[in-house]
């Protein structure tokens, strides 16, 4: 899976503590056993800018919304498993922030759509086109069977090309390294994401890698500008051209021509069995990501999984689902409400 890595801390500032957003959130995260105990290892008053729109369609987007008061409207999938509990959690806190959001729940389908040949509805990815932005909880995907998964329905549905997702060091939690601050950029809609796959013979099946030149220019572009805008010096193209030469060597030319329009930053390729070698990724399931879309659509969402086992027990942790939410509310331009929201989180 071909990836770049932007790379060096952001500066961000801090808004003042709300006390009354603080007790929500600590009310909402104290309902949970296992939840105070893991935001208070979360970072302690330091603030990671991690999204920030850098296509043109995107930034006209957020602009439009940049008003802290004028109404929003998002689309809200609160998911599967836990996925309602949580959905649950940030709607609280955002109402207590006082974002300035309207929510339009959509949930998935019991019988597969013939429009979308899958359990989600017509109505619920014209829902995300219209309104531009949305915010999904965990949805479940069976392993080696069943339905193409809801997840890559949605990216290839909404052309979804661009996954931002960042990954920082965490106070508390010792890691091989220390002071860890990417952001992973990954192409979302080709590569092995392309889904074909097919049956040769009995008991030979095959997986198709495709990737195009246009997509692969895409993301590198908005990989660059991401990093040129957001105060980072460094992009690494992630491959494995060493093996794959046609598929990835292609991406590589690809960045290679985009990194020449950039001369600021530092461009270099690694293959990607070194990348893995190189860094922990921490506390993985209390990561966030946001998917970028070419017309302005964003959709952000938690890495984390359903977890059937535990819905209902008031066990489940929002914070992944929360920290997807900030990168929604910067997306949409809405700063201070994010940054109160991420600041009285990560002090817990």
């Amino acid at each position: 899976m071909s990836k770049v890595f932007a790379n060096v801390c952001p500066n961000a500032e801090k808004f003042s503590r709300s006390n009354k957003l603080f007790c929500c959130v600590l009310l909402v995260l104290e309902e949970m056993t296992m939840a105070a105990n893991l935001a208070r290892r979360l970072i302690g008053g330091r603030s990671n800018q991690i999204l920030g729109t850098s296509s043109g369609a995107a930034t006209s987007v957020a602009r439009a919304f940049c008003s802290s008061t004028t109404p929003i409207t998002a689309t809200l999938f609160p998911g599967d498993g836990i996925g309602p509990e949580i959905a649950e959690s940030v709607k609280k806190v955002f109402t207590t922030a006082g974002v300035p959001i309207d929510w339009e729940e959509h949930y998935v389908g019991t019988e597969i759509d013939p429009r979308t040949q899958s359990f989600l509805t017509w109505e619920s990815l014209e829902s995300v086109r219209r309104n531009k932005v949305g915010l999904k909880g965990p949805m479940a995907t069976p392993i080696g069977k069943g339905h193409r998964s809801l997840n890559l329905t949605l990216r290839k549905e909404l052309n979804l090309y661009a996954n931002v997702r960042p990954c920082y060091s965490l106070p508390g939690y010792k890691t091989r390294y220390d002071d860890v601050n990417l952001i992973t950029i990954r192409e979302n809609t080709e590569g092995e994401y392309s889904g074909l796959e097919h049956q040769v013979v009995r008991g030979v099946v095959e997986s198709l890698k495709i990737i195009t030149r246009q997509a692969s220019l895409r993301v590198a572009e908005y990989a660059f500008h991401y990093a040129k805008t957001h105060g980072r010096e460094r992009v690494s193209a992630i491959h494995k051209a060493n093996i794959m030469q046609k598929t990835d060597g292609l991406f590589l030319k690809c960045c290679r021509e985009v990194a020449e329009k950039y001369p600021e930053i530092t461009y270099e390729e690694v293959v990607i069995d070194n990348c893995c070698m190189m860094y922990d990724f921490v506390a993985n399931d209390l990561k966030a990501f946001c998917n970028i879309g070419e017309d302005g659509v964003a959709l952000a969402e938690a890495v984390h999984g359903s977890a059937p086992d535990i819905a209902g027990k008031n066990l489940a942790n929002p914070t992944a689902l929360l920290l997807s939410g900030v990168m929604m509310l910067r997306h949409l331009k809405l700063n201070e409400q994010a940054e109160q929201i991420h600041i009285n989180l990560m002090t817990i």
